[in-house]
């Protein structure tokens, strides 16, 4: 497909914002790299200093393997992490942090430890019956009765009977599997686990069958969460004695094991949550008691303007996930930070990666995160400012052409520019485009010859543009984009296929 569309170059070098194939006659050619690795990129390709610290970390012969020792630098790496969470959400609390090698890893991570923590909470609920049936068993025997109520319950008033139906019919409820929350239009990978939370069908259906599945909310009715908790719901019998009488209730049982989001939803299209989405979110988890899992994979690490996307609309999750950029583009790395009031210390006796604290990409991630908060904090200011400038210009795009651009997205160096959707063009070739789901194909395909710009499309909103290149981002490489969707707009306004490249 890439090669249909001329897509399928080979990159030979890559430096700041631009990468280099070679043309036929083997001269280098420059193109602007607005994808920038799915926003891995915070500070470009193969950035100077990052470059210059891996080779140094190589020639100090930094220890990558040193499991089972009494020391490991991701100890550093958790703790700058700490310094910065804690500062970000205003926070006395500690995160407890578990590594990975990428962001989809982690998000596996993150679903293993929500499950384990329902495991235990499950656990600590059926001591409680089981103390509270031989609490009953005593009562019975010296005088206590079943109740009307509960004989009706389980068809009979001898004791062992009822203990007995409790515990069949609350082993029914335990086998249940778990279940997950997650956004409509959410991506958290496409790993056996993770893509069973990406809402994505195309993705998740052909392994239905193989993980933990989630219940999807519209992103703008968080008011569904209770209706969908309610008919999910699942209790277990618990036995009381009050006043000589023996009494059935029923107890929740903690069907769903966590709550994941994105602050910024990057493959549904660069859709921002809103401050009170995420009041309503949290509220919601609380009242359930289901953990709530900050996806930051994508729009973390200062890509917004601030080190978490949430910080801005007063998130305050349980888990934060972070990946691409924590390895500054060169490192492969991924860390699931769990909340101290949270966090299950047995996790990391039974879920292990060999690379997952490995010593070269936590010292390289300690490195990013100097990067990131040096001469305080400029480079947050730099995405925010750069940010800022390139959203101004594409809203202006949009001005002057309503009729092709139907919005602008997204906070500091993560936009979205979604065009209307063209299956009604009157221009065969533009439907067929459409049809096939092409055109975003298309589009990149002329972009990319005819103004050395690379650039996508979100993976389940082929309309919406990706824009996420480094916060090195230039006025001349604005002016670059500035003209290519215009000249885009101008093609799909004069419904003109013939004019794509």
């Amino acid at each position: 497909m890439l090669t249909e569309f001329g897509l399928a170059l080979k990159y030979v070098r890559a430096r700041g914002n631009t990468l280099y194939y070679l043309a036929d006659d083997g001269t280098e050619v420059g193109v602007f790299d607005a994808a920038s690795g799915f926003g891995s990129l915070m500070f470009g390709h193969n950035n100077p200093e990052i470059v210059e610290h891996a080779k140094w970390l190589l020639d100090q012969q930094t220890p990558v393997h040193a499991q089972f020792s009494g020391y490991s630098f991701a100890l550093n790496l958790a703790a700058e992490l700490n310094t910065v969470i804690r500062r970000e959400l205003q926070t006395e609390d500690k995160f407890f942090a578990l590594f990975g090698n990428s962001g989809a890893e982690a998000v596996e991570i993150s679903i293993k430890h929500a499950e384990m923590d329902r495991g235990a909470r499950i656990a600590e609920l059926k001591a409680e019956i089981d103390t509270h049936v031989e609490q009953a068993r005593t009562a019975v025997a010296n005088g206590a009765r079943v109740s009307a109520d509960a004989a009706a319950v389980v068809g009979g008033t001898d004791f062992d009977h009822l203990a007995a139906e409790v515990a069949r019919r609350n082993a029914q409820t335990e086998a249940r599997p778990p279940l997950f929350l997650a956004l409509e239009g959410g991506f958290h990978g496409k790993l056996v686990s993770s893509v069973q939370l990406t809402h994505n069908n195309e993705f998740r259906a052909p392994f239905k069958a193989l993980a933990a599945q989630a219940r999807f909310i519209p992103r703008d009715r968080p008011e569904l969460i209770a209706k969908v908790v309610e008919d999910e719901r699942s209790t277990l019998l618990d036995v009381t004695v009050q006043d000589g009488v023996v009494d059935l209730v029923e107890r929740d049982f903690p069907i769903f094991a966590a709550f994941l989001i994105e602050p910024i939803m990057g493959e549904a299209g660069i859709f921002p949550l809103s401050a009170q989405l995420a009041g309503a979110l949290r509220e919601a988890c609380d009242t359930f008691g289901v953990p709530l899992i900050a996806d930051e994979i994508q729009s973390g690490m200062g890509r917004s303007g601030t080190f978490l996307a949430g910080t801005q609309i007063g998130l305050k999750p349980d888990y934060i996930i972070l990946a691409k950029a924590l390895g500054g583009g060169v490192a492969k790395l991924g860390v699931v930070l769990v909340n101290e009031h949270r966090y299950r210390k047995d996790i990391e006796l039974i879920h292990t990666s060999t690379y997952g604290r490995d010593g070269f990409s936590s010292r390289l991630a300690l490195k990013v995160l100097q990067m990131l908060e040096a001469d305080d904090g400029k480079a947050y200011q730099l995405a925010a400012e750069r940010g800022a400038k390139a959203k101004a210009m594409m809203e202006a795009i949009k001005a002057d052409y309503p009729d092709v651009v139907k919005e602008v997205r997204g906070v500091g160096l993560m936009l979205g520019f979604e065009l209307h959707d063209q299956s009604d063009s009157s221009s065969p070739e533009i439907r067929e485009a459409v049809e096939h789901e092409a055109l975003a194909f298309v589009i990149g395909g002329h972009l990319l010859r005819k103004h050395q710009i690379r650039i996508f499309s979100t993976a389940s909103n082929l309309e919406t543009m990706r824009f996420e290149p480094s916060i090195h981002l230039s006025d001349e490489e604005i002016a670059r984009v500035d003209a290519g969707f215009r000249d885009i707009c101008q093609i799909l306004r004069d419904q003109d296929a013939s004019r794509f490249e």
